[in-house]
C-alpha cells in the first residue's frame, strides 16, 4: 500500500518485522521517501509494532516517527475495530506511544521526548 510517497508494508509477525534487515542502497534507488513495515504484536501489552526506513532523506532508519503511527493508528483501527491503541517502534533506540482514534477523525499521538541536544539561536 502506498500512503504519501511512502511504501507501508504489513508483514505477517513481530518476528518477522524484528528480523529486517534492509539493503539501505537498494532502498535509495526506490521512488519515495520512506517505508513503513508493521505486524500486530505478540505481546498482550501492545496491539502493534513497526519500523520506519528513510535513507532518502538521510536516515535509514527512524527511532520513533509519530507521523507513521498517526497513520497506522488508522490502518489498525480499520483491521482490529478499536479506536486506542498502544505501540512500539522497534529501532534500535526504540520507543513506545499511545495513540487513539478520536470521534472527529483525528489522531491523538502521546508518547515522551529525549533531549539531545540543546542550544541558544540569537537573531
Amino acid at each position: 500500500m502506498e500512503f504519501d510517497t511512502k511504501q507501508f508494508i504489513e508483514v505477517a509477525n513481530e518476528q518477522v518485522l524484528l528480523e529486517l534487515s534492509p539493503n539501505f542502497d537498494a532502498l535509495k534507488t526506490m521512488a519515495g521517501r520512506g517505508v513503513l513495515v508493521t505486524s500486530q504484536s505478540s505481546s498482550v501489552d501492545l496491539d502493534f509494532v513497526s519500523r520506519y526506513f528513510a535513507p532518502w532523506v538521510g536516515n535509514n532508519e527512524d527511532p520513533v516517527t509519530g507521523s507513521a503511527h498517526c497513520a497506522l493508528t488508522q490502518y489498525w483501527a480499520d483491521k482490529l475495530n478499536k479506536s486506542c491503541f498502544r505501540a512500539y517502534q522497534a529501532s534500535r533506540r526504540g520507543g513506545y506511544v499511545s495513540t487513539e482514534l478520536m470521534a472527529n477523525g483525528r489522531i491523538k499521538l502521546i508518547g515522551s521526548a529525549k533531549t539531545v541536544i540543546s542550544g541558544l539561536l540569537k537573531i
